[in-house]
Parts: C-alpha cells; structure tokens; sequence
C-alpha cells in the first residue's frame, strides 16, 4: 500500500517541473516549443503540463482594470439584468451633466466600434442622451449602405423638430448613411389622428423600416412634468401625467410608458404617439438604452426588469445603485 508520505515524495518531481515550465513560459516569456527543446521533453507534455499548473493553481491569472473602466460592474449588470451587454462610462461626479457626458462618450465608441455595412440604424430623436452622442463621435470608416432611421415623430413642436433633424443628420453623415425621417408629431391631439397620419406615404416609408432595425438606440425618460407639460411646448398636460404616474408608469421609451415591472402603461386618451412601440423595439437585435443619473434610477430599473432592452450604456454611479437594487419584478415575488 503506498503510504501518503511515499505519494508525496513521488509527486514532488512532477510538481517540480509543472512550476519550472511555468515559471518558464509566464514570466521568462518562453514558447511551448523553446521550453521542450531546453527540457528535453515533447510540446505536447508542455502544454499538459501547463494546464497542470493551471488546474493546481500554481499560476493564477489575475485581470487588474485600469482607472475608468468598470468590468466588474458591467459583469454585475450583465448578469443579475440579463443583458447582453453593459457598458459603464467614466463621470465626473453624479450630477445630470457630468453623467451625459460620459455615457455619450461610451455610446460613441460603442457605435464607432461595431457598426458594420448595412445596419438600420434606429434612434429617438428626443434625446438629449443620444444627442451628447453624436457630438462626442467620429466619423466611422470603412462602412457604407447604413440608415438612420428617426423611431419617433419629431413635428409639430419646433425644437424637437429642430433636435430630431440635427441628430439624425448628424448621425447618417458619421456613418456614411442615408437619413430616413419621420415626418410626422411625436403624439397627436387624439388617437384617431394616428391611424390618418400612418397612412402618409412618408411616414409609412419610414416606419416600414422598424421591423428590420438591426439596432435601435434609445434615451429612458423619466416621469417629470417639467419635461413633458403641454404649457412649455411639449405633448403631455400635467393631468395627463399625473394620471399616467397614478396607473403606475416610472419611465417611458419614446414615449411608450411601463411601470417598476417594466410592463406597459397605456395613456390614457388612447394611442396617440406615432412611433416605434415597445414590443417592436423589443425585438430588435441590439435594443440600446443610453440613460444614467439618480433622477433615472426608476425608469431604468423598469425598462432592465421588463427586458425592454439588452444593452444599457450608464455611468458607474447609476450602476452601482443599479447593482443594488432587487432584479425581481412585483410578479416574480
């Protein structure tokens, strides 16, 4: 019977050389062909040997994140939201203007960085997020045959006519594309305008085009009479949203509003925004939410737990509350 004393005395030589190829390959930066003819040994038991010293943890791989990037954070994200990908920017501080700062930053290298010929490329046109986007990029080489398609009316109001022109002109220039605009209000006065309005064959020509995004790029509203009164210029009275708040609705994506479950919460006075609804975004390949700070922490809670996207680009700041914070819808408890 072979005593442990006697096994560990046989194991001793092999655990010699595991640590010697090791140390040869990792930190003497040798091949696996240099170690076997310096050893004497086959390329074959180097490699064996190699993932000997792996499995035993004699070699430990270690990832270090420099300042600003926040593996581990998106790791978190990724996994307890499940999200295809989280992208964490670097902000200044938490405040509304450092924070759309950074999470366009991140947003514009994330687009110049995986565009490829082709894409259909979907954005909301009201977004003061994607907007800090488009001035933060370059313009993408290499790449042709792509359109910007605006997903929610913009007329109507000058200034957000004015924003949804600017940045879908912008984005088609930087991606060397072609404009698709929707020539038509983001909400109506009354939902039997809608149906009207989507028989235009301008409009009609547009919103064809959202069942074939290849990616669509989002901001995530919140809530707020301040952003959303009809008396500043805007579509929604502050009875409307105060009814909208009371059947539960925390955030809204191009104007389509959901609850902390991420489940939608219809308006009211029927269906009057002409744009992409939620279950057609829902669908597309790369649903992109762009949207951080703490005064978005309920709406972007809500749009992760009712799957409305798969990648969210924030900041580290709205991240960790995100990290913090209960996965679980109300139906799920």
């Amino acid at each position: 019977m072979l005593r442990w004393v006697d096994y560990a005395m046989s194991a001793l030589p092999e655990t010699r050389l595991i640590t010697k190829v090791a140390t040869l390959y990792h930190e003497q930066k040798l091949t696996q062909t240099d170690i076997a003819k310096r050893l004497g040994i086959s390329q074959v038991t180097v490699s064996r040997l190699l993932k000997r010293a792996e499995d035993n943890q004699i070699v430990r791989t270690t990832v270090i994140s420099p300042p600003g990037a926040f593996v581990e954070l998106e790791d978190v994200l990724e996994r307890k939201f499940g999200l295809a990908q989280a992208i964490v920017g670097e902000s200044h501080s938490d405040t509304d203007e450092s924070i759309q700062a950074a999470i366009g930053a991140a947003a514009a290298y994330f687009l110049m960085t995986t565009l490829t010929s082709d894409e259909i490329i979907g954005v909301s046109s009201w977004s003061a997020s994607l907007l800090a986007m488009v001035d933060q990029m370059h313009p993408v080489r290499k790449i042709e045959g792509c359109r910007v398609v605006q997903v929610l009316g913009g007329l109507g109001n000058p200034s957000a006519e004015a924003h949804a022109n600017h940045l879908v002109t912008r984005l088609a220039r930087l991606v060397n594309g072609e404009p698709c605009f929707l020539p038509a209000p983001g909400v109506v006065g009354a939902a039997s305008s809608v149906n009207v309005l989507l028989k235009d064959p301008y409009v009609k020509q547009t919103t064809s085009l959202f069942n074939k995004l290849t990616i669509a790029l989002v901001g995530i509203g919140s809530i707020e009479p301040s952003l959303l009164v009809a008396s500043s210029g805007n579509v929604f009275s502050a009875r409307e949203l105060q009814e909208i708040r009371g059947r539960g609705a925390v955030g809204d994506i191009c104007l389509r509003f959901y609850n902390s479950s991420g489940r939608e919460v219809r308006d009211p006075a029927g269906n009057r925004v002409i744009g992409i609804d939620l279950d057609t975004f829902g669908r597309v390949p790369r649903a992109v939410g762009i949207a951080g700070g703490n005064r978005k922490h309920a709406a972007i809670l809500g749009a992760l737990r009712g799957k409305r996207i798969n990648i969210l680009i924030t900041d580290q700041f709205t991240a960790a509350r995100l990290a913090k914070a209960d996965a679980r819808t109300v139906q799920d408890r």
